[in-house]
């Protein structure tokens, strides 16, 4: 096993086979192989510091229906709420003021948030805060959207590709919404020039380990600039509400592999991780990942972005609690960085 954790940081490639393998021993002494050698190669490419993303939820209404988001359109249990274009704008001026250099635009497909709202939004934005990167995950939108958006001022898009076989994407999601779709946008994305997000859940249900080595296999062909990897969990008012959540052992496991097979890549340690175990955040930084994304949303809406049960967005998961995020960090030998943080491949040479 220590000998394909090995060959996967030497050549940053294996085979399908190989990399199920690793994920079924995620737990132990692999493991730990695996993250000492992701955390060493994440210190060699970036130091100690950790990217902070400043997350602001604009909206909790989606079009989509989704079997495990809580967020899903049929879900008529959550209060649902949308950001006006005034509370973006002073949520950013807060954490502009607070040291933060990138901003990251999350929701759902929410209609009544046009394409021109958000052209303007972005634009307004852009002209704002010169020298920040501004990061979208809005959903699926037309490559002329797209186009839009970036033009008016976007860097980033953040759009988790959830499975890359298509039977798999099914069993999460309606027959009205399509792998191929969302294969496309990410292809747009990336083609606009874009830095581009992808990624998926560990654990979702139905997933097998071959499942989770053919979405590797697509993350080292895409080669994206970021990736999103935490583990599932449950929403109490969706169809798989019933489902166990993600293991943490097989989501460190995923940060290390995608650390060693893209050594420059934005990873976060996500707030997923954080709610399944109290040290979540931590482990996850330990094996590999470099970026935390603090909660910047007005605190009064943020239990209503809830897209699995007890999602934090208190203390070192809110960017008021910059301060315990710190002594977090502190504790296992790193520092907020507040820099952008842009995509910069580096050379590829053996470690």
């Amino acid at each position: 096993m220590e000998q394909l954790v090995d060959k996967l940081r030497r050549e940053r490639t294996l085979r399908a086979e190989e990399y199920a393998l690793l994920l079924e021993n995620a737990a132990g002494p692999v493991g730990e192989y695996a993250a000492r050698a992701a955390r060493e190669v994440a210190e060699q490419r970036f130091g100690r510091g950790i990217f902070v993303r400043a997350l602001i939820e604009i909206t909790s209404f989606c079009r989509n229906d989704c079997y495990y988001c809580g967020l899903r359109r049929s879900n008529t249990a959550l209060p649902r709420y949308r950001l006006t274009e005034e509370q973006i704008m002073a949520c950013c001026r807060t954490g502009y003021e607070s040291g933060f250099r990138t901003f990251v635009l999350q929701g759902g497909e929410d209609a009544a948030l046009d394409d021109g709202r958000i052209e303007r939004l972005v634009s307004l934005l852009r002209n704002a805060f010169p020298d920040c990167a501004l990061t979208l995950s809005l959903g699926e939108r037309s490559r002329e959207t797209y186009r839009r958006w970036r033009e008016a001022g976007a860097d980033r898009y953040l759009l988790r590709h959830e499975a890359a076989d298509a039977a798999c994407y099914a069993r999460l999601h309606p027959a009205a919404m399509s792998h191929g779709r969302r294969m496309g946008c990410l292809q747009a994305l990336r083609e606009l020039g874009y830095q581009t997000g992808a990624g998926m859940m560990a654990g979702a249900p139905g997933q097998t380990t071959r499942d989770l080595a053919a979405d590797l296999l697509f993350l080292e062909r895409f080669r994206p600039e970021m990736v999103g990897v935490g583990p599932y969990l449950p929403q109490r008012d969706t169809l798989l509400a019933g489902a166990p959540a993600g293991s943490v052992e097989l989501t460190l496991m995923l940060l290390s592999i995608l650390r060693l097979m893209l050594p420059d890549a934005l990873i976060p340690a996500t707030t997923a991780l954080a709610s399944l175990v109290p040290d979540g955040r931590q482990r996850g930084i330990l094996a590999g990942a470099n970026v935390v994304m603090p909660n910047l949303s007005p605190p009064a809406v943020r239990e209503r972005y809830a897209i699995y049960d007890g999602k934090l967005a208190r203390d070192a998961e809110a960017a008021e609690g910059l301060q315990e995020l710190d002594r977090q960090l502190a504790a296992i030998g790193r520092h907020i960085d507040f820099a952008r943080g842009d995509f910069r491949a580096t050379r590829h040479t053996d470690n």
